[in-house]
């Protein structure tokens, strides 16, 4: 979803979140498994089955961009909805100094003229299967650090080239409950993706800035694709069919998406290095960036087509970390977890397990010390912020899968293994557009981080600048490498080490200075991490023993569900409604006299008397969502399409730790302004009647 604006009232929203850590049984917390939906909850409370064939239906109808981000299938013939938000990095690959699609929007009158995606994966999750005790049973007795790590890794990419191999699926083994559980996703893979429509981004992210993780909204986020299979639209048998009548207020919702991640089982010592560690690394770095972005866009106007969509990332990126840190130096998330982690080892008592767990909480509080000492250099070298650009990524995955390819498929990184290898190759051969001079800013910019943060007497600093400044290394390394080109790229990863060595390519030897180091800190790293997922386990059974099943595991960017009703709320006093229409965002735009971020793109002017106004535009629920919803579909107890997600509201900038639903709020853009839009704004008729029919007139 769109992330969160840094905003005054933040810290008085925060503070009146009493009830974060320990909520109350009636609030329908959870981003659920849909191997473990909330049944007996929402059965209880709102008198609903989830049956079996009903949540089959809603897992495969429920779809996952790789370039993060969800949507579903909304017709027989493959249409595929997602956000406009989520689209705007394949609208921007397929835009060019004389089209630019993000700004001006893009409609197929005919499948003739559906235009082919670049790099675009999706995936529809198949089966889910619990492999927590092979994998456990991988890691030789009394294992710890490096040599578990390595030992999980060997399991995990034999369980999934094994799943592959017999499936033909996509498989990806999930470490759940912070290492509590690992389960086994398959999924069904898309790479023929077509844009069949999408608004002008104005239209889509109308309000800008200022409006961004409020309410009300006035936003058209959606864009339409089509999957293809063998040359042809894909025929899809699970589809969402799209409500002709939409919600009302008190109506229950269901959210069907993919999370991309939480920290609400963190113990305190893994929120408190979130808080003093990581976060203000984090955003001043996100900030020098947007810094150096907005000043090369507003150099020329293809300079900021170039930019935009990364110029946008970095700006939400900047914000929902502002958020997170603004909640975790508030006493109202950071004292009741503390009260929540002092009672649980309480009700330990003289238990069998008890000085087991009391240990794991230990253990993990070491590890963190250990990634707490290893964090700047680690995310400079083996995260890449040092040299964060496109170029470096394909030199380094270049070097790498020399290195890596020959070796047995368990012992290589996991980037690299046989079960990975199609999504893998797909991102590595992309055509998508690389700008020599945009590069160069970028690296420039990851450059001088790299100085400031280590120091310029760093002997690794002096080695990579190599007598030059930033900018002046920067512009030699983007100007000598090869790796942009595509047919490049495939000839070193096909000829192995030997042709990368051989290359001499001043990129790739770039990454070869560093590897050494970058993999120590990897392997390093990677054993803490081992550390603190043995610990979870360990914290996870007794968990379960006191309380039994009963939460939902911290999000992953895998499939799960959420639920809640349409409601109304209180902010400042006042109640905001649940919904908008048209008339509001005329309204909103003549308030500020069309003036950027209010302004109407000009069809939405020329129309405004086409449309009926009443029509329901945004509106908001209680379902627990987070970053990697966006483009979740909204469905009724009926399973039909009655909306999609495309943010939150001001008070769920701190879902990430914990959920509440006095106050936040999941927005959608309305199926009913979707339909109203495409008609009488964009005439995408025939979209609409395949749409509405579920299939193609």
């Amino acid at each position: 979803m769109k992330l969160p604006s840094s905003l005054p009232p933040l810290v008085a929203t925060v503070a009146s979140l009493t009830a974060f850590v320990a909520p109350s049984a009636q609030a329908d917390e959870g981003m659920w498994l849909f191997s473990a939906p909330p049944r007996a909850q929402v059965k209880a409370k709102y008198g609903f089955e989830m049956t079996d064939a009903w949540l089959q239906h809603l897992m495969k109808a429920s779809v996952r961009f790789n370039s993060g981000g969800s949507g579903s299938f909304v017709s027989a013939n493959g249409l595929v909805i997602t956000n406009h938000h989520v689209a705007a990095d394949d609208l921007q690959k397929i835009s060019d100094e004389k089209n630019n699609y993000l700004r001006d929007g893009f409609l197929a009158k005919t499948p003739a003229e559906e235009k082919k995606l670049v790099d675009l994966e999706l995936n529809v999750l198949q089966s889910i299967e619990d492999v927590t005790t092979r994998v456990n049973a991988g890691i030789p007795p009394g294992a710890t650090g490096g040599a578990a790590a390595t030992a999980r890794r060997k399991i995990i990419a034999e369980i999934e080239k094994e799943s592959k191999e017999k499936t033909g699926l996509r498989s990806d083994v999930v470490t759940l409950y912070q290492g509590g559980a690992y389960h086994l996703y398959r999924f069904k893979r898309y790479t023929d993706v077509r844009l069949v429509f999408a608004p002008e981004q104005q239209a889509a992210f109308f309000g800008g800035d200022p409006d961004n993780f409020e309410f009300p909204r006035f936003d058209l986020d959606v864009s339409v694709y089509r999957a293809y299979e063998n040359g042809q639209p894909a025929q899809i048998e699970h589809y969402l069919t799209w409500s002709k009548t939409g919600t009302r207020e008190g109506d229950l919702t269901f959210v069907s998406g993919h999370p991309g991640s939480t920290n609400r089982q963190f113990t305190l010592a893994e929120l408190q290095f979130l808080r003093d560690t990581q976060y203000p690394y984090v955003i001043p770095r996100l900030k020098r960036l947007e810094v150096a972005l907005k000043n090369w866009s507003d150099r020329s106007e293809e300079n900021a087509r170039r930019a935009k969509d990364d110029l946008f990332g970095i700006q939400n990126s900047r914000k929902v970390y502002d958020g997170r840190q603004n909640g975790l130096y508030s006493a109202s998330i950071m004292g009741p977890k503390t009260a929540q982690e002092k009672s649980f080892r309480q009700q330990l008592g003289d238990r069998a397990d008890g000085a087991a767990v009391r240990a794991a909480f230990d253990r993990i509080a070491e590890a963190v010390q250990t990634q707490t000492r290893l964090y700047k250099r680690h995310r400079l070298l083996e995260g890449g912020h040092a040299f964060a650009c496109d170029s470096f990524t394909f030199a380094r995955t270049l070097l790498r899968a020399g290195d890596e390819r020959p070796k047995p498929n368990g012992e290589r990184l996991k980037e690299f293994g046989d079960a990975r290898r199609e999504s893998f190759e797909l991102a590595l051969f992309s055509d998508k557009p690389v700008h020599a001079d945009l590069e160069i800013v970028l690296l420039a910019d990851a450059l001088t981080l790299f100085v400031e943060t280590l120091g310029y007497d760093d002997p690794l600093v002096q080695t990579i600048l190599s007598g030059q400044s930033p900018r002046e290394r920067a512009t030699t390394l983007i100007q000598g490498t090869q790796v942009r080109d595509v047919a490049t790229r495939r000839r070193l990863y096909e000829g192995g080490a030997a042709a990368v060595t051989a290359a001499r390519d001043p990129l790739i030897e770039l990454a070869r200075t560093i590897d050494a180091e970058a993999r120590a800190l990897r392997k390093e790293w990677e054993a803490a991490d081992e550390t603190k997922q043995q610990g979870h386990a360990i914290i996870e059974r007794a968990r379960f023993a006191l309380e039994g099943p009963t939460r939902a595991p911290d999000a992953t960017f895998t499939l799960r569900l959420s639920y809640g009703p349409v409601r109304s709320y209180e902010e400042a006093g006042r109640t905001i409604a649940a919904y908008t229409d048209f008339a509001g965002l005329y309204a909103r735009s003549a308030e500020h006299r069309n003036r950027e971020p209010f302004d109407l793109p000009p069809r939405w002017v020329e129309r405004k008397s086409a449309l009926d106004l009443s029509t329901p535009f945004n509106f908001v629920n209680t379902a627990d969502i987070i970053g990697g919803n966006s483009g979740s579909p909204v469905v009724n107890t009926a399973g039909e399409f009655v909306g999609i997600i495309f943010d939150g509201n001001l008070a769920s900038l701190v879902l990430d730790f914990a959920y509440e639903d006095r106050q936040a709020r999941a927005l959608s853009v309305d199926c009913r302004g979707i339909i109203e839009a495409m008609r009488k704004v964009y005439g995408a008729d025939a979209l609409v009647a395949e749409l509405l029919a579920g299939k193609r007139r």
